[in-house]
């Protein structure tokens, strides 16, 4: 399948629409959409949030009598079920266009192709694959869900430049700048869930809110923390939705939790560690996309183990803290340098006077 200039064009016009949904669509993917004649557009919208209309929708009623014989750019397969909104490869046969390119299909099962069929059955001539790598990584997390069962996780980590985290006794604030904290909390923001343990909340007491920028919606905190010795005076138990998963079915603690504010899930593996495969199974089931983890080497070292990080986001501050400071990832000595584990970096840049580094694994 070729493209014209004029499609290159006007996808990634739909792409930049399908962004400003960024923080905000959750559980649902981000999605924009452009309808253009001769590569006049006549009509553009986005999916802002869950329940409320699709991209699709929104771009027909800008463009009203205009949609007929339009060509219709949507950086995902229009959807052909039922939810809470209605099928939008219906709405776009109803409009009359002429022709619907999509940048890729979606993985929902419920569609997975019948959106680009219901529109070929209605004589509409379509098109796949138009800047479909920049439309996976918009919706990298929903993809994964999708697709695997579990969402999408990152990583994010501050160290020093000797790649150590915090001091012997916990202290890790702060080791980067107030920039790449900024940037830290945007990445918050496009995540579903923020992930920790209770290593860090006992260390940090953090909130792990998104206060740097400006937000319509907190992601749902997650702690793990297998015996339910979250204080009750944690802040984290403050500011939103947190759910505290453990690994023992303790109903006096659990109750206290739950009158702080909690939701407590009892996920035990057989080591009497929470299930960190189920939890992510559990977490993708309540249509979680991206989990963002700011954990301490512990759990960072178990996630790593297990084969459940995606994608590594790495602030490096110029400095040096020495060698007996606490590490990114508690691991096992390697028995071979043949044995470490592989990165490919995807991004590298600076942020005010640190270096932001994002690497997925191999």
């Amino acid at each position: 399948m070729s493209f014209s200039a004029v499609d290159f064009r006007l996808m990634a016009r739909a792409l930049q629409l399908a962004e400003r949904g960024l923080w905000t669509t959750t559980p649902n993917p981000r999605v924009g959409c452009v309808l253009a004649h001769a590569g006049e557009i006549v009509g553009e919208g986005w999916h802002e949030r869950a329940g409320e209309p699709h991209a699709e929708v929104h771009a027909l009623r800008a463009a009203g009598a205009q949609a007929r014989g339009a060509t219709a750019y949507v950086t995902l397969e229009p959807c052909s079920h039922h939810g809470r909104t209605p099928p939008c490869a219906e709405a776009l046969v109803a409009a009359g266009v002429g022709r619907v390119v999509a940048a890729m299909p979606d993985p929902n099962p419920l569609v997975a192709g019948k959106g680009l069929a219901l529109l070929q059955a209605a004589g509409i001539e379509t098109a796949s694959g138009l800047l479909q790598a920049e439309a996976r990584e918009l919706n990298i997390g929903f993809i994964a869900r999708m697709t695997r069962g579990r969402p999408w996780l990152r990583l994010k980590a501050a160290a020093s430049l000797d790649g150590k985290t915090a001091l012997n006794e916990g202290a890790s604030q702060w080791i980067t700048g107030p920039a790449a904290r900024a940037d830290g909390h945007r990445w918050r923001a496009r995540a579903c869930a923020i992930l920790t343990g209770i290593g860090t909340v006992r260390d940090d007491d953090p909130q792990l809110t998104v206060r740097a920028v400006e937000t319509s919606r907190q992601p749902l905190r997650v702690v793990v923390d297998s015996r339910l010795e979250t204080p009750l005076t944690a802040k984290i138990l403050n500011g939103g939705p947190v759910l505290v998963a453990a690994a023992v079915d303790d109903e006096s603690r659990a109750k206290l939790l739950r009158a702080a504010g909690a939701e407590v899930l009892v996920l035990p593996n057989a080591a009497g560690k929470v299930e960190l495969p189920a939890l992510l199974a559990e977490l993708a089931r309540r249509g979680i996309n991206e989990v963002h983890v700011e954990a301490g080497h512990k759990l960072n070292g178990s996630l790593l183990r297990e084969g459940l990080i995606d994608e590594l986001l790495l602030y490096l501050a110029p400095c040096l803290i020495g060698h007996d400071a606490a590490g990114l990832f508690n691991l096992p000595a390697l028995a071979a340098l043949s044995d470490r584990q592989r990165l490919a970096i995807g991004d590298l840049r600076r942020v005010g006077d640190d270096i932001r580094l994002l690497a997925r694994f191999r």
